[in-house]
């Protein structure tokens, strides 16, 4: 009884719906697994690059030295070092042409750098959808199998004159190992959506506060510029 009531045996002896809906949630937790371990190294990565640039942007250095850092380090940047690139490029775009009025440059450079945050915020979002998906829709999926499973289950004992635990039993529980291959594939979905989420919030709000305080320094730079012309 307990060999034939085994995870396997009642995997090949399921009906071929819920064989097949038990190989699609196991190819969505694959999936899964996969999305959650790129997007873990992806955050890490991103955590890394935007400290460094922090550090190096308010150790003193100036701002055109950063840039052409920025610039020539434009593939391997993370997303703070690539939105004030993409500021700075704007604000000295405007100077260039001879704008000399301090609230139009400045709001280009913000625009600009908003421009570039959407960007990288996008970025850094992408698979959190197949995640949410996962989270959500293997349990009903699972939960498909196990209905269906059931269904078939007592239509077979639709013929039967005696029907007895035992040959209830595995039926029923061919079924209920769809469902608990669907919580398997959802619940690691759901932990990982809730804390990449948490974690890319805080990466976003740190970047608006970068482009809040680089804003500053720039008003500043405008500032000090308008006051030597005079």
């Amino acid at each position: 009884m307990s060999q034939n009531l085994s995870i396997v045996q009642l995997v090949l002896h399921a009906s071929l719906v819920v064989q097949l809906v038990m190989l699609l949630l196991v190819a969505v937790s694959v999936a899964s697994w996969a999305a959650i371990f790129r997007k873990f190294f992806t955050l890490k990565r991103v955590r890394t690059l935007n400290d460094s640039f922090e550090r190096d942007f308010w150790s003193g250095t100036s701002l055109n030295d950063l840039y052409a850092a920025a610039a020539q380090n434009a593939k391997n940047a993370g997303p703070m070092e690539r939105i004030f690139a993409s500021g700075m490029r704007e604000f000295q775009k405007l100077r260039e042409r001879g704008i000399t009025d301090a609230g139009t440059v400045l709001d280009g450079a913000r625009r600009a750098m908003r421009a570039s945050y959407q960007r990288e915020l996008d970025a850094i979002e992408s698979n959190l959808s197949l995640l949410a998906s996962v989270g959500s829709v293997s349990p009903y999926l699972g939960l498909f199998g196990t209905v269906w499973g059931i269904m078939h289950a007592f239509t077979g004992l639709a013929s039967l004159q005696q029907v007895t635990l035992a040959t209830v039993a595995p039926g029923i529980a061919e079924a209920l190992v769809a469902t608990a291959i669907g919580l398997f594939a959802a619940i690691p979905a759901v932990v990982a959506y809730n804390r990449f989420a948490h974690d890319i919030d805080r990466v976003a709000n740190k970047l608006e506060t970068f482009i809040e305080e680089f804003s500053n320094i720039l008003q500043r730079n405008l500032g000090a510029h308008s006051a030597s012309g005079h």
